[in-house]
């Protein structure tokens, strides 16, 4: 037998998924203070992993882990694509790619 250590946050069904796979695991459920401490520590992950690859997939497990601080945090998915739309709608988006190189200030 090969023992694994991981400590890090995973989606909920995974310790199904690696039981039906014949493995064991132990979990525990974290607090409301170490789950957001966790949560941020999985955006850094699931964000290196994007920018490593480029892939939908893993720019989607950067999408869920923000939905999750989300409402980690109090707020709900809908309240954060609309403060999203607000700012895109006042500020714009990133669509026309412009670089800033510099400001000159009078």
């Amino acid at each position: 037998m090969k023992k694994i250590t991981y400590h890090k946050l995973v989606r909920d069904k995974i310790p199904e998924i690696i039981e039906q796979a014949g493995n064991s695991c132990r979990v525990k459920v974290l607090s409301e203070e170490d789950y957001l401490k966790h949560l941020d520590a999985k955006l850094d992950e699931e964000t290196a992993e994007y920018q490593q690859s480029n892939s939908l997939e893993e720019l989607a497990d950067v999408l869920e882990v923000v939905y999750a601080i989300a409402e980690a945090r109090g707020s709900s998915v809908e309240e954060l694509e609309a403060i999203r739309s607000i700012k895109a709608a006042n500020r714009g988006g990133f669509k026309k790619r412009i670089l800033l190189e510099d400001v000159t200030e009078v």
